[in-house]
């Protein structure tokens, strides 16, 4: 089961839906309804931290799911999820510097781990105000893509299958979203399929119909995906 962390994001059950598409069961908990001992409680294969609207100090159990699970399980940060590895490890995020929402880049990355077989560069989405500064990320963290700015995209642990991503491999802007994230399965040792899904077409889908008719796992709270809490946008 890979679990994920819904840091009041809108579109955190489309990233659940990915999951689903590559043949994980996924469950949604939301970051103020559990805490590090009650996800090693669940036992999952892999923990897949949200994007969301707040700084990682304001995220919930996220930065402490970091600090006391990364030796134990695989993990992924998407965006704000992303922000929080960093500050979980001893860095920290400041203002972009340009506020991207909505708004694509060329990304490039080193073709290795997540980015295996990926082109180079890499079209991403981008819903952030913070980044990651670079003059304070901790060794342990390497540089694994930026956009053109120079602004960090992308970071992974030295030694442990944790990665950060702070552009949204669940966009229907981004290019290879799906082999991107069956990447991170395989780097987590979880099976991922060859012959990999298409990716999602906006029309679809309809706003009336069941998130994605997860049977397997519980959705949690399921009525409410695309609420968001109130917060800031600074640090």
């Amino acid at each position: 089961m890979v679990l994920l962390i819904d840091n009041y994001d809108s579109f955190v059950y489309n990233l659940a839906r990915y999951f689903e598409r590559l043949g994980h069961c996924t469950r949604v908990v939301r970051n103020t309804e559990i805490d590090a001992r009650g996800v090693a409680s669940l036992r999952p294969e892999a923990v897949v931290l949200s994007p969301g609207p707040c700084t990682p100090r304001r995220a919930g159990c996220s930065v402490e799911i970091v600090r006391s699970l990364h030796a134990d399980l695989p993990m992924l940060g998407v965006c704000l999820g992303h922000q929080a590895i960093a500050e979980a490890f001893g860095g920290r995020v400041a203002p972009a510097k340009t506020p991207m929402h909505g708004r694509i880049s060329a990304i490039r990355h080193d073709g290795r781990g997540v980015f295996d077989g990926l082109p180079n560069p890499l079209v991403g989405c981008r819903y952030h105000s913070l980044a990651v500064d670079e003059a304070a990320l901790p060794d342990c963290l390497k540089v694994a893509a930026r956009s053109e700015d120079g602004t960090i995209m992308a970071i992974r642990h030295e030694t442990l299958p944790i990665v950060g991503l702070q552009f949204h491999p669940e966009s229907i802007l981004t290019d290879g979203g799906y082999p991107l994230l069956a990447n991170f399965l395989r780097m987590a040792g979880l099976p991922a399929p060859a012959e990999l899904p298409d990716g999602e077409r906006l029309q679809e889908w309809s706003a009336f119909e069941k998130p994605f008719g997860l049977t397997k796992c519980e959705m949690h709270p399921a009525g409410q995906a695309g609420m968001k809490s109130p917060c800031e946008t600074t640090p």
